[in-house]
């Protein structure tokens, strides 16, 4: 959903960002690390929280302690999937065998279909049952453009299968829609599928009764696509639609209580500038940006 020159910039970004990530949290037992981007868009309510006016697109560079995470509190102990607007448990109910079969039709190199129980996060579960692929050759295979090209892959199956599904439920028995990436893939396992199908019809025909629900339903594609590495230090790949407000959300499998504190920041800020500015350096020598000097620090 990029131009092109934009793309290969923000690409090889990514790679040493990561990289550098894996670098100075090498163990997979005790820290979690993703790194993606998340869409949002305006098509929902503009009552709902965390809704933007406009589309965005942001990326997410982020290491958690995961004892950290192991003790915190949930936020609501009743509700643990807080942002979820029920968009996510539409697909886990009807469509998640023709999901999966879908985007396994993808042609990929690189990236490589494993089961959920080889790729979870034993903390949350992650990714319960959301295909996904394991990057092989880990952290080398990301200086090639070929993984690049295969994760924008993963991208475009997945915009396919979402307009397409609420292309159904706007209109029966809708064709493939314009600008499809893979129209023979749609017309062959989606369009032929009697579990896809009937979903759409369940989605319309409450649309049509309710139009609360219909309001609250996201009708433009919005994705969250996250690397992360998983338990064994696998680097993973995993999309999904998104969901309102945290688009890490699904990744943690809670929302924990965050309260603001000042000190407590005070304290890990020296050391996260510290990490920021080596980074900085590694971005400006590999040609992507230069450093800028604020009263905090040198232009480097």
């Amino acid at each position: 959903q990029l131009p092109k020159n934009v793309r290969k910039v923000w690409n090889r970004m990514n790679q040493i960002i990561i990289g550098f990530m894996l670098e100075q949290y090498p163990d997979p037992e005790k820290h979690l690390i993703l790194a993606g981007e998340a869409s949002l868009d305006a098509t929902w309510p503009i009552t709902s929280a965390g809704v933007p006016s406009i589309r965005m697109l942001h990326n997410h560079f982020i290491v958690f302690d995961k004892q950290q995470l192991k003790e915190a509190p949930l936020t609501d102990t009743n509700n643990p999937n807080l942002t979820d607007g029920g968009q996510h448990s539409l697909f886990a109910a009807y469509m998640q065998d023709v999901y999966v079969e879908f985007l396994s039709s993808l042609d990929l190199k690189i990236l490589k279909p494993v089961e959920s129980d080889a790729s979870s996060l034993a903390l949350t579960g992650y990714p319960q049952g959301l295909p996904s692929w394991e990057i092989q050759g880990g952290i080398d295979s990301l200086k090639n453009i070929d993984f690049w090209k295969e994760y924008d892959q993963v991208l475009k199956g997945f915009l396919d299968f979402y307009r397409t599904f609420f292309t159904q439920v706007s209109s029966r028995n809708a064709g493939v829609p314009d600008n499809a990436y893979f129209p023979k893939e749609i017309e062959k396992t989606l369009l032929f599928n009697n579990c896809f199908l009937s979903a759409a019809k369940k989605v319309r025909d409450k649309c049509i009764k309710d139009a609360k629900y219909a309001s609250s339903i996201r009708w433009q594609p919005a994705f969250k696509q996250l690397i992360y590495r998983n338990d064994k230090g696998k680097l993973i790949v995993v999309i999904s639609q998104n969901s309102i407000g945290n688009a890490i959300t699904e990744l943690l499998g809670v929302v924990v209580n965050r309260t603001p504190d000042a000190k407590a920041y005070e304290q890990a800020e020296p050391a996260l500038i510290e990490k920021l500015l080596k980074l900085r350096s590694r971005l400006v020598e590999a040609d992507l940006g230069r450093g800028i000097k604020t009263q905090y620090w040198t232009k480097g």
